[in-house]
């Protein structure tokens, strides 16, 4: 059974079309793609982004406890600063994204509902000697994102001044209009902007009062068809579409954005430091271009010369290139920009990510 988000009332009121991302009930279009899709690139875009998993760490040995579990540099993470990482198994594989927030008293981590029980799971049963509790705190936090450039003048204006934190993983308790929350930049979406994460009773007035705010900028509610096709425009990776269970880190191209190498011992390291020495994997995450009628399926088998080489991730129209984009897994020998192999409607061309002016062209 899918999530229910909390704002799903709002949605209704909307007359938004509903689908299922992250394993949660998600509006994909209030109607206008079109005008959602200008206003995370051009204004200010507000999305529901109940999909999350909300537990806390507690205790004098939170800090270390998590650094030895989990890929990012926790150890030294002061109040107010924020950490991106990975949840391994002894294989190296990726079983959760995780997002840290340091409060002076506990650790917020972030992750997916969808794969919640594995995750705290995972978490629990590595807590042996350590002065830890973890606690699932998921009904009583609610989150919202608020992308595109006039994100910051939204924000300021409801807060009377200056509010939203650097974007390099700060995170700050303000009033917005009379509420309090928590402000951490960047999104959990991987867009610019900020995350939003109040009490749950309040979401809906949350929402209502940035939806009418963003509206004064010339923007407004965006849906996940939108929200798809820029992310996949900027090269920007969804845990669950692009990255799983089935991949190590440096497949997934994220060896770079989640993983620390000087933080000590973690679980899955062994895995993720041979992969380093060895210095290539034998297959990766690629960006990609589709020639031919309609937009790939997720899980599409990629083939050249009649036989598998990969797989499609995921897939949506780009308005930037006039067709549609994705991104997938190749082999080896596929993985320079400019390889083309095929799928089942046509070809698919490898491209550099993020896409703009030195990649495919906007069809006139």
């Amino acid at each position: 059974m899918s999530l229910e988000s909390p704002l799903a009332k709002e949605h209704e009121k909307l007359g938004a079309a509903m689908g299922v991302r992250f394993g949660a009930r998600l509006p994909e279009t209030d109607g206008d793609f079109a005008a959602e899709y200008r206003r995370a690139l051009e204004t200010a875009a507000v999305a529901d982004t109940n999909f999350q998993l909300v537990a806390e760490l507690a205790g004098p040995d939170r800090l270390r406890y998590l650094n030895a579990v989990s890929t990012g540099d926790i150890r030294d993470l002061e109040p107010g600063r924020s950490a991106l990482g990975l949840l391994l198994n002894p294989q190296g594989r990726i079983l959760a994204e995780l997002r840290t927030l340091a409060l002076a008293d506990r650790l917020m981590v972030f992750s997916h509902a969808m794969s919640a029980e594995r995750t705290l799971k995972t978490l629990e049963q590595y807590i042996i000697m350590d002065d830890v509790a973890l606690a699932d705190r998921s009904a009583e936090y609610a989150t919202l994102a608020l992308v595109g450039p006039a994100a910051r003048a939204v924000i300021d204006e409801l807060a009377g001044a200056p509010a939203i934190a650097p974007p390099d993983g700060s995170h700050r308790e303000t009033v917005l209009g009379g509420m309090a929350c928590r402000l951490h930049s960047p999104t959990h979406l991987g867009l610019p902007g900020v995350e939003l994460i109040a009490g749950r009773d309040r979401i809906e007035e949350l929402w209502r009062m940035l939806v009418e705010a963003t509206a004064r900028h010339g923007g407004g509610p965006a849906g996940y068809a939108a929200l798809d096709a820029v992310r996949l425009e900027a090269g920007v990776p969804w845990f669950g579409a692009d990255f799983d269970e089935r991949v190590i880190p440096h497949e997934a191209g994220l060896e770079h954005s989640h993983i620390s190498y000087t933080k000590g011992c973690y679980t899955g390291q062994e895995i993720v430091e041979r992969v380093r020495s060895r210095g290539q994997v034998n297959r990766r995450r690629v960006g990609l271009v589709f020639s031919g009628e309609g937009v790939p399926l997720a899980g599409a088998k990629l083939t050249a010369g009649g036989g598998d080489v990969g797989w499609i991730t995921s897939a949506a129209d780009s308005p930037l290139v006039g067709r549609a984009i994705g991104m997938g897994y190749l082999r080896r020998e596929f993985h320079a920009v400019g390889s083309r192999v095929d799928w089942a409607g046509g070809v698919a061309e490898v491209v550099a990510l993020p896409l703009g002016a030195s990649g495919p062209q906007r069809d006139r």
